[in-house]
């Protein structure tokens, strides 16, 4: 029995040990092949824990970003495995210019039959290297759109919106139009189009755009939302809302809130979003008068207790009539005043807030949309005057940047409507002349003027070269100075 195993095991050994082929001056054997095998397993391992390790805890270390951290990885894991093959090869005593003769060869074979995989291979390391599609980066190419989550050799795994995985062939993506919404940033502009009732009024639907995109917490107040009618339809006029956003990826849910507020905001001013009409023409329409009276009766009867005790909501205050209360823009044409609305942006408070201080400079103009603020005198602790709803203050400082000369501090949550130097000094370059007609809204206040002028004097403000006698050809100066006209 003894000899029976013996003789097994003697077999068994020459059967891994017999030589299968050689390479070069090496015989290679079935035990050879397992070695090779066994080693090749073990340097993957290896390459791929090294990966792991790099992505997940050195380069997090180092606070390298997201898409940084798995292309320096995934090379750096390429090449150690690379190494390490070439290294186990050489352990296991095969002639590396044998090995290349034989690779040669095999290479025209595979070249012919593996070039879509070749390709895919090279273009992995082209998306590695260029680093113009990341791993975190949101795409969007051949109607799919989502997150890159891993880039490898040969292919890119991009999850989408609802959740799913795409494998998609690295070449494709080097060879296709790939849009990349967040190359440097996730900030982009969505546009919003809105259809409204002809007999609407322009200003009061930009108004109320402005307003809808203010009031969504992901649009960004600069660069600053735009409204641009867009023509004549064939049952509206149609305008459109372009808004930045901080993510562009969240598209979907950002637009659906605003179409929210849009129509909350278009309903509540009593602006109606209309639908396609068709003219019905009758031949007899004598025939269908007693119908319709007796219909309208009914009507009638049935509306009459309901209308009895409706009441109407109030209406939103409208920036537009609130500035023609400011003595310098009360003759501002209805296009005047919707440039000046659409230089504007909205601020909020929250109870306590101080809006600004005595001393800073009088950069923006403001109006209240809701809540309310009281004015003081910090460092005398002198109470002035509360503004509520409606109330403007500031005109002057914008106009003649004028330092404040009071506190103002919100007493509960408040909306301000305001009109800072750099938007008010962009109006007046696109239209210069609306400083002529400020400036004669100024002039009917000439002892105001030189008091105010006479401050700026003691406090040393008024320059040389714009000061004079006659306070409005001080205010022509000032403002032209102020503003770069």
């Amino acid at each position: 029995m003894t000899k029976l195993l013996e003789q097994f095991y003697q077999n068994i050994s020459t059967l891994f040990t017999e030589e299968l082929f050689s390479i070069g001056r090496e015989e290679i054997s079935i035990r050879d092949i397992i070695y090779l095998i066994i080693w090749h397993l073990i340097v993957i391992l290896l390459a791929r824990a090294l990966r792991n390790f790099l992505k997940r805890r050195l380069l997090v270390r180092l606070r390298i970003d997201e898409g940084n951290r798995e292309a320096i990885a995934t090379i750096i894991s390429y090449a150690i495995g690379t190494l390490g093959i070439l290294i186990v090869l050489q352990a296991n005593g095969l002639d590396f210019s044998s090995v290349a003769v034989i690779a040669g060869g095999l290479g025209v074979g595979i070249g012919f039959g593996l070039q879509d995989v070749t390709k895919n291979f090279a273009s992995g390391f082209t998306l590695l290297f260029e680093r113009t599609i990341k791993v975190g980066d949101f795409v969007e190419f051949d109607g799919l759109s989502g997150y890159v989550t891993t880039i490898s050799l040969r292919t890119t795994l991009i999850r989408t919106r609802e959740g799913g995985y795409v494998v998609v062939p690295n070449s494709r993506v080097v060879e296709s139009k790939v849009l990349n919404w967040s190359y440097d940033s996730y900030i982009a502009r969505i546009h919003i189009p809105v259809g409204v009732d002809y007999g609407s009024d322009p200003v009061i639907v930009t108004e109320t755009l402005l307003k809808s995109a203010y009031m969504e917490p992901a649009v960004l107040y600069e660069p600053a939302p735009l409204v641009i009618f867009t023509g004549f339809g064939d049952s509206s006029l149609d305008f459109e809302l372009r808004v930045w956003v901080n993510r562009i990826d969240k598209e979907p849910d950002i637009k659906s809130s605003l179409y929210f507020i849009i129509e909350y905001n278009l309903r509540q001013q009593g602006i109606s979003i209309p639908f396609p009409q068709r003219d019905l023409w009758l031949r007899n329409p004598e025939v269908l008068n007693p119908i319709r009276l007796q219909r309208k009766d009914q009507q009638a009867i049935n509306q009459l207790p309901h209308q009895q005790f409706r009441e109407q909501p109030p209406k939103p205050l409208a920036i537009r009539d609130l500035l023609r209360q400011v003595t310098y823009f009360e003759n501002f044409t209805d296009l005047e005043v919707r440039q000046l609305i659409e230089v504007g942006y909205r601020k909020r408070l929250r109870a306590s807030d101080i809006l600004f201080r005595e001393g800073e400079p009088g950069n923006a103009f403001y109006i209240i949309l809701t809540g309310s603020v009281e004015v003081f005198v910090e460092k005398i602790h002198k109470y002035l005057t509360t503004l509520e709803a409606g109330k403007f203050f500031g005109e002057l400082s914008l106009l003649l940047g004028i330092p404040r000369t009071a506190t103002v501090r919100a007493i509960e949550e408040t909306m301000l409507f305001v009109v800072n130097k750099k938007g008010f000094e962009k109006l007046l370059q696109e239209q210069p002349e609306l400083s002529e007609v400020i400036i004669q809204e100024l002039a009917k206040h000439k002892e105001e003027l030189a008091h105010r002028q006479q401050e700026l004097r003691k406090l040393g403000l008024v320059d040389q070269e714009e000061d004079d006698k006659n306070p409005v050809i001080w205010v022509r100066k000032r403002l032209n100075n102020l503003f770069g006209l």
